[in-house]
């Protein structure tokens, strides 16, 4: 009895190998696409005629958009589910990049980001569904993976996009590439093996709660009272995701207690009912004790930012360093930073799982860096900042992600994933404003306001990581 519980155990992760594949695939494909586009972008606007400012508005379009769509859209794929969500924003993206290949004049050009700007989220539906297929405590991993994936397509991207830009109508051409590259993913996501991602799963918290009920076989009512619970929470979490994942679920006593919860709708149901569920969520949310895990994110995403900003201006006037050498130092550290997705999940069982305690020390580690490029007195110096910058950063970001996840629980993964992506853009909008004014005092000005903010994190996570738990939530008395 056993041994056939233990193999039915080891073929579950199996059966979602498939669809977790295809999700790197995708991932790896939409950034491939977008990372052709995003080089071109600004020298195609300034040849439609547009003066630098009308560029600049032009530009700040999509961020923008995507500062308050973030949320929106990550809610409502918790409503109606990740398939017709992620198809619904692939389809727009395509429509958006398919009139990027047609804008002849700078009001198509700014009608084609609209679309983009307000869809362009399927990155975090993916991460969202990848929360929904696996356990907490293969999250790390496989979110590593992922995003190592999507950065080796951005890495890849803009050396095709600017072969393509060599030829004549060189930016149209990667357009339409791009709209393809985003109609294929549609055909993938319509294609994936979805009846995998309904198959019920073992949740870590369900077996830790299995294992304590087994530790007390002498008290009759207190094991069965475990157990009891144990098979509840199972079920319940294993209804929530396949609820996310589909948008919809058999009906029945499950289905009963989630939607009591959560209001959880179809596709087809009025869209009066999707928005009110999707406000449900963000209130919900919004309303939750997090502010501490989104203001380090956003703490965190400026000081990176800042260190970035003006990268090769400060190389050129503190060491003479040439654009080209400083591009192979940028593209080293890129690479350094899609490998270090690989390195996420064995670091994450280094530490135990303790995800507030890996987060801490690896925001010290990057404030450490931040501050030694800002000294740094040769490039070797920078070499060895860049080195370590592009891990830390790396493992950073995906223990705020997971953090925030399990804090906020897996009903709301896409919603809380959004409403990352939207702290994060209030950071891209603040930090190039930031770095300009940083940048009339001295070419180190940005990373020196950098190490500021990293500070400000570090001494935010000193104060409120001693009353979490290891899973980020706060510690009961």
């Amino acid at each position: 009895m056993n041994n056939a519980t233990f193999s039915i155990l080891n073929q579950i992760p199996r059966r979602r190998t498939r669809i977790i594949q295809c999700i790197y695939v995708v991932g790896f494909m939409d950034l491939f696409g977008v990372s052709m586009i995003i080089p071109l972008l600004s020298h195609h606007v300034k040849a439609l005629g547009a003066s630098p400012t009308v560029a600049g508005l032009v530009g700040s379009t999509y961020g923008i958009l995507q500062l308050f769509s973030s949320t929106i859209v990550g809610s409502w794929s918790d409503v109606v589910g990740r398939r017709y969500s992620m198809l619904t924003c692939l389809l727009l993206s395509a429509l958006g990049y398919g009139l990027l290949g047609m804008s002849t004049n700078i009001a198509l050009f700014v009608l084609a980001r609209i679309p983009v700007g307000l869809f362009k989220h399927s990155l975090s539906i993916c991460r969202a569904l990848l929360s929904d297929l696996v356990s907490e405590a293969e999250r790390p991993l496989v979110m590593g993976h992922f995003n190592a994936a999507s950065s080796v397509g951005f890495i890849l991207g803009p050396v095709v996009g600017g072969y393509l830009t060599e030829h004549e109508g060189g930016f149209y051409t990667s357009s339409f590439t791009c709209a393809a590259i985003f109609l294929l993913n549609t055909g993938l996501v319509w294609l994936l093996p979805w009846s995998d991602a309904l198959t019920p799963r073992t949740d870590a918290n369900s077996n830790s709660s299995a294992s304590k009920a087994s530790c007390h076989e002498n008290d009759n009512h207190f094991t069965s009272t475990q157990q009891n619970c144990s098979h509840g929470n199972s079920n319940k979490h294993t209804t929530a995701s396949a609820t996310a994942v589909t948008g919809s679920v058999t009906p029945g006593k499950n289905q009963r207690s989630w939607d009591l919860d959560w209001g959880e709708v179809s596709l087809l149901q009025p869209a009066w009912r999707q928005l009110s569920s999707v406000g449900s969520k963000i209130s919900t949310v919004a309303s939750s004790d997090m502010w501490d895990l989104f203001l380090v994110r956003l703490l965190m995403a400026m000081a990176i930012m800042l260190y970035y900003s003006n990268f090769s201006l400060a190389m050129e006037e503190r060491f003479m360093l040439k654009p080209k050498a400083t591009g192979y130092l940028i593209s080293y550290s890129s690479t350094l930073g899609a490998l270090a997705g690989c390195l996420v999940g064995p670091v994450t069982k280094l530490y135990g799982n303790d995800m507030p305690a890996l987060l801490l020390h690896s925001t010290v580690l990057t404030c450490c860096l931040i501050l030694l490029y800002a000294a740094a007195p040769s490039v070797w110096h920078v070499l060895l900042s860049s080195t370590f910058f592009a891990i830390s950063t790396t493992i950073g970001r995906n223990c705020i992600t997971d953090l925030e996840l399990q804090k906020g629980g897996a009903h709301a993964s896409g919603t809380l994933i959004g409403a990352g992506q939207s702290v994060t853009a209030v950071g891209r909008v603040l930090a190039p404003l930031l770095s300009g004014l940083a940048q009339e005092f001295s070419p180190c000005g940005p990373p020196v306001l950098g190490v500021g903010l990293a500070l400000a994190a570090v001494a935010l996570l000193l104060v409120r990581v001693p009353k979490w738990d290891g899973r980020g939530k706060r510690k009961e008395a």
